[in-house]
């Protein structure tokens, strides 16, 4: 079972903030080799806090040394070789670890590329699930793997590939 906790700032646009991040949530594990997490009796969970460039650059800086904000940051509490084990847990539940996204940098590049705040922020908290599941894109062959997963995450929530505008040649 997979359970949503959603904090959100001021300044982010009026939706259904916890709709949206359960379903963004849910159809990246749903297209993980960790789908079977959707119906194990154990609970896992997964925050987003949607906030501000000031604290997603504060924690940029602290945690990647990185000193500007970025669209989204992940924290996993799970380390990737043991996610095939989190069903031994003692009490039923893991936490599978933190995502936060930074209102300017989401609505400035879903202004750039044509899109809603909210579709734009949907593309930003699946691909912070996979990297809460293990996935990282620092190199072509994990970035390619990594956006096909969110590309079909996204389509089975009937949003475009965000990926296609890319020049491919």
């Amino acid at each position: 079972m997979i359970e949503v906790a959603v904090l959100h700032e001021e300044g982010w646009p009026g939706t259904d903030w916890e709709f949206l991040a359960q379903q963004a949530v849910s159809a990246a594990i749903a297209h993980s080799p960790y789908a079977a997490f959707a119906t194990d009796a154990t609970l896992y969970e997964v925050a987003v806090k949607l906030t501000d460039d000031d604290e997603v650059h504060q924690l940029n800086r602290a945690y990647r040394e990185k000193d500007k904000p970025t669209n989204v940051l992940s924290f996993p509490m799970v380390q990737e070789d043991l996610l095939e084990v989190t069903a031994n847990t003692d009490d039923g539940e893991v936490l599978l670890g933190d995502i936060v996204l930074a209102e300017g940098v989401c609505a400035a590049e879903a202004a750039e590329k044509g899109i809603s705040v909210a579709d734009h922020a949907t593309h930003l908290i699946v691909h912070g699930t996979f990297h809460l599941l293990g996935y990282d894109h620092m190199d072509d062959n994990e970035a390619e793997a990594m956006e096909a997963l969110e590309i079909r995450a996204l389509l089975s929530l009937g949003l475009a590939d965000p990926y296609g505008d890319r020049d491919n040649g």
